[in-house]
This record gives structure tokens, sequence and C-alpha cells, in this order.
């Protein structure tokens, strides 16, 4: 593809076929709904099954065939610090060809407007809080989750040199962490709350008056409800057009401890909370810089108390369904 003019940004058509690359997991689920909610009309989606995206000439075929207009990239091989740290070749190699595929195959199929969803864990471990876009590749990363974080930042050096190389509007976004419907709430690879929530479930059904977390309970996180983030994915293609990562947070963060408390109360769990110090924390804190989200106009709207409740109850409604 030859170098063009960009297209700009403003007000996506909602009739344009519109594909969303792992539409199936947490966030892009979350983005299927929303832009449904939101008018689209043509969104297009296959299932890991249908499309398995490390197959290169696969992922080629597909967008050649749909032709779509815009994209986004949710799909990803994700996983807490312990699936993080015991597969970190998994993490690295599938996502970088994940990635790779899907976004050539975009340049090759003509994909107007793309967003590239990252991770904060792009992030130096020891960044200054709150995390601006500028802190990125100024330190060291945290070792528990750096091969996934060292693919994350792969993708977001390819959009800038897709938009460097053919003037193509494409976009990077970086979420906090993300909850909500949809989640993994696996034992073995589930991020902090969705574990938290599971932990403390089986708690209370099992008539348990203690409960075990791993770490200190120390580390500061900052938790987005994943209706908002896919609220504010559209938004970001529909305002902002740069070649700079946006953080994607609350601008705010609590200890572990604090958020293990809130999850308990959520649960009705009562009784003890014991901390098991020979696991590791993880980044003392991930806290994102959401100055330039909020510049683009855009700002988080469901509060962590309420979010977690709903989250709550769909687990509970789900949990016969629900990754296990």
């Amino acid at each position: 593809m030859s170098a063009t003019v960009p297209f700009g940004v403003g007000r996506l058509d909602r009739d344009a076929i519109f594909y969303v690359a792992g539409h199936r997991g947490l966030v892009g689920s979350a983005i299927w709904r929303h832009l449904g909610s939101q008018g689209f009309t043509n969104l297009v989606g296959r299932t890991s099954a249908e499309l398995d995206l490390k197959d290169r000439d696969a992922v080629f075929s597909y967008l050649a065939e749909a032709k779509p207009r815009y994209l986004v990239l949710a799909a990803a091989k994700v996983g807490g610090i312990l699936a993080n740290d015991t597969y970190p070749v998994d993490f690295l190699s599938d996502n970088l060809r994940i990635q790779v595929n899907v976004m050539d195959a975009a340049v090759e199929a003509g994909v107007e407007r793309l967003l590239f969803l990252g991770s904060s864990c792009i992030y130096p471990r020891l960044a200054p809080q709150p995390i601006k876009e500028e802190y990125l590749l100024t330190g060291r990363l945290e070792p528990t989750n750096d091969a996934y974080a060292i693919a994350k930042i792969a993708g977001i050096l390819q959009v800038q040199a897709v938009r460097r190389q053919y003037g193509l509007p494409w976009i990077s976004a970086m979420p906090t962490n993300l909850y909500g419907p949809g989640d993994n709430f696996s034992s073995m690879d589930s991020h902090v709350l969705p574990a938290l929530i599971r932990r403390y479930d089986e708690a209370v059904r099992s008539g348990a008056t203690s409960v075990t977390n791993w770490g200190t309970g120390a580390p500061r996180r900052e938790f987005l409800h994943v209706e908002d983030m896919a609220a504010a994915c559209l938004h970001l293609l529909e305002h902002y057009d740069g070649p700079d990562q946006v953080n994607v947070g609350t601008g705010s963060d609590v200890t572990i401890k604090e958020i293990a408390l809130i999850v308990a109360d959520a649960v009705g769990f009562a009784g003890e909370t014991d901390w098991d110090t020979t696991k590791p924390d993880g980044t003392p804190q991930k806290l994102l810089d959401v100055s330039k989200l909020a510049q683009a106009g855009w700002t988080s709207q469901i509060g962590l108390q309420e979010g977690l409740r709903s989250t709550v109850e769909w687990y509970r409604q789900h949990a016969g369904s629900i990754r296990q």
C-alpha cells in the first residue's frame, strides 16, 4: 500500500463494516455491545475457533474478504501474575504474532481507522506516579510480566510505524486494570480483581471463616469498568488522532488490601483475610495519568463500588458458564 493522505477523525459511519478482533473477550465483548448500542449496524467478528489470529495466511484471507473500514484490535493472550511469570514465551510469541498478522493484513485490506489495545504494564516498574504516556521506554519493566509488556510495546511501535509510512490515522489506547462482565475468573490465569471475587464468593458458599490472598496487599492499583473502557475506545476513535498511546483509566487508585475489603463486602464475606507474603506483589503502584484522555473530552463514569457490585451479580448469574 502506498502512502496516503490521512483520513482524519470525526464521527464514524454507523453503517460501515467494523471488525472487532477478540469480540468474545472481556474488552472485545464490551466494545461490541457498546458499538451496537451506538448504532453500528455492520459489526463483524470471528471466534478463535473460526479464525486463528496466529495464522498469518488465514488472517490476510479473512480481512481481504471482510474489507472492514474500522478495526479494534482487542484480541490478546492475557493472564495474571502467575500465568505471565510461568509462560513468558507464550505471552510474547502469541501476542506478537496476533498483532503483526492483524495489523499487516489491515494495511493490505485498506482499514481506515484502527485502535490497538495495550496495557498499563508497558510502563517501567518504578515509573513516577501518576504514569504519563511519555514514560514509555524510560526504565526496566516489571519482571513478572515483561514478556507480555514487550509484545504490547511492539504493538504501539507498529501503529506509529503505520502512521509514518502510510499516513493512516491509527491509534493506541493503554487501559488500566479492567474488570466487569465477561471477565476471566480462572484460578490459574485470572487478574487480581476477578480472582478476588471468585475467592471470596467461594468462601461465602463454603462457609469458610478466612481467605488468604497473595502478597502483602500494599501495592496500589487502578481499576476501570470494562463498559467505561468500551465507551472510551469509541470516543478516541472519533476524537483523537496522534502517534502517542493514550492512557485510559480513572485517575485514582486503591491498595490491594482496600480492594479486597470492597470485594468481601460486595459478596457478603464477614470472615478474616490473611496475606501470603511469600508470594509476589508485582509492581508497587500503577496509576495512570489520564490528562491526555481528559483533553480528548472523556472521563470515566462508573464508580468502583457500583461496578464491583454489578460484576459480582453478573458472576453469580453466570457461574455455571464462565471461564473457571
